[in-house]
């Protein structure tokens, strides 16, 4: 193999675990859930006749995007759909747009939770495709575009369709599976989990599944046991000093130059004041604004970002760090700063039994681009940590990237250039509904001996 074949080869598989962007490792020995080959071939023909279908609803809900909280027309659609397939559906749960589908099984078993996210992000679509977002919104004062720049369409079409399969498979299921679609991922530090656990959606829950799509080798999916992703936080700044002529800064406090030692200055935090061999920390700087004119010095600025950690030492030494540093920063210039840290998700973290066992399901359902274990954790952050504090979770990586993309250079989630391949979505339903189904025809999680 060539230098650069060997080079494309190691990226494509470091791609390959979507957000998580680790190279593989070798999987230990584990129990594995107990395999039904007719089973499994009813789940891929069920998956099969319904793929045009899930496709048509992700092009829908792309289409067609809403913010976090104001999610109205995707549940309205999520909530027709399960009622029609004789669920029984809970709507605006927790007081949000949240929606519930309960299965019940034709026997007694155990109850598993399947999770999409339904939001979308303040994103200006710059991918040309049939079905491009063409929604406007004024956020933070900017009027911008609205995208599901993260993948949340194929999430929400993905778990409607699983639901589809599992309804068909309704009198053969030992248990129950709660379907939670959720509003408002993307609206840290509560999000949308939060609210729906409060009102009691994990209740009674043995084990929780869900995925997110990333770029990579289109239909590769990636694992891993305990912090899958790190905790984020929220954080705001505002910068006051005195307003004044351009002409004549002497006379005022510019709060807009503070700001920039200020951003300068967050940088130092990651590099000088924490241990990174206790995990890798990320502090950016989101937004900024101040001012409204080229000749007047403003009277403030504030600015926004998060703070992404594994390490709760270095979560708390973070958050004590930015305030040290902007507050004499603002002082030493004669202005004054107000910082304030909320806490938001915690580091998402996947139960050992039940990536060891079920881990073993996704190797089985796996396409050709493979199925891989990481290395380390992804600096993303997720609110699916809330569900895993209630029950034993598994949260996994399903890799959407185009074949025609060079995955050299691909953009990643968030950007107004991601794009995701259609042909994904029957790998993420054939995985969630298998898991489903294994899940409880095996019992539930594995005891740890």
């Amino acid at each position: 193999m060539s230098s650069i074949a060997l080079r494309r080869s190691r990226a494509s598989r470091a791609v390959a675990t979507g957000l998580l962007l680790a190279l593989p490792a070798v999987a230990v020995d584990a129990q594995q859930a107990p395999f039904d080959a007719a089973l499994q071939a009813e789940i891929d023909r069920r998956t099969t006749a319904i793929t045009d279908k899930v496709t048509a609803w992700r092009h829908d809900i792309h289409q067609n995007p809403e913010l976090g909280y104001q999610e109205k027309r995707t549940p309205a659609l999520v909530a027709a759909h399960l009622r029609s397939l004789g669920m029984e559906v809970q709507e605006n749960v927790g007081g949000i747009p949240g929606v519930v589908g309960i299965l019940k099984g034709g026997k007694p078993g155990p109850t598993v939770a399947l999770r999409a996210d339904m939001d979308a992000l303040p994103v200006t679509e710059l991918v040309d495709v049939p079905f491009k977002s063409t929604v406007r919104t004024v956020y933070n004062g900017v009027e911008t575009g609205v995208m599901h720049a993260c993948g949340h369409d194929l999430h929400t079409a993905m778990l409607m369709g699983t639901a589809e399969v599992l309804a068909g498979l309704k009198a053969k299921l030992p248990g129950t599976v709660k379907f939670l679609f959720q509003p408002a991922e993307e609206v840290p530090p509560r999000g949308g989990a939060q609210p729906m656990i409060d009102a009691g959606v994990m209740n009674g829950v043995d084990g929780v599944f869900g995925l997110h799509v990333g770029p990579g080798p289109l239909g590769a999916m990636s694992y891993r046991g305990g912090s899958i992703s790190a905790s984020a936080d929220t954080w705001k700044i505002i910068v006051r000093g005195k307003q004044g002529h351009g002409a004549f800064p002497a006379t005022a406090v510019d709060p807009i130059v503070v700001s920039a030692e200020i951003v300068s200055a967050l940088q130092t935090i990651v590099s000088r004041s924490l241990d990174l061999t206790a995990g890798p920390a990320v502090v950016t700087v989101g937004a900024i604004h101040g001012g409204l004119r080229e000749n007047i010095i403003p009277d403030s600025v504030w600015m926004i970002g998060t703070i992404r950690t594994f390490d709760p030492k270095a979560r708390e030494t973070v958050a004590q760090r930015m305030k040290t540093l902007a507050q004499n920063i603002a002082e030493a210039h004669g202005a004054t700063a107000q910082v304030d840290v909320v806490q938001g998700y915690g580091s998402t973290i996947n139960n050992t039994a039940m990536v060891s066992k079920f881990s073993q399901t996704l190797k089985r359902v796996g396409t050709k681009a493979g199925v891989f274990e990481n290395k380390s954790g992804s600096m993303a952050g997720e609110d699916f940590s809330r569900f895993a504090e209630k029950a034993p979770g598994f949260f996994f990586n399903l890799s959407v990237t185009p074949t025609n993309v060079d995955l050299f250079g691909v953009a990643s989630n968030h950007s107004p250039l991601f794009q995701a391949d259609d042909k994904a979505l029957p790998v993420g339903v054939r995985a969630m509904s298998t898991l489903a189904v294994e899940f409880l025809t095996s019992g539930g999680i594995p005891r740890i001996p």
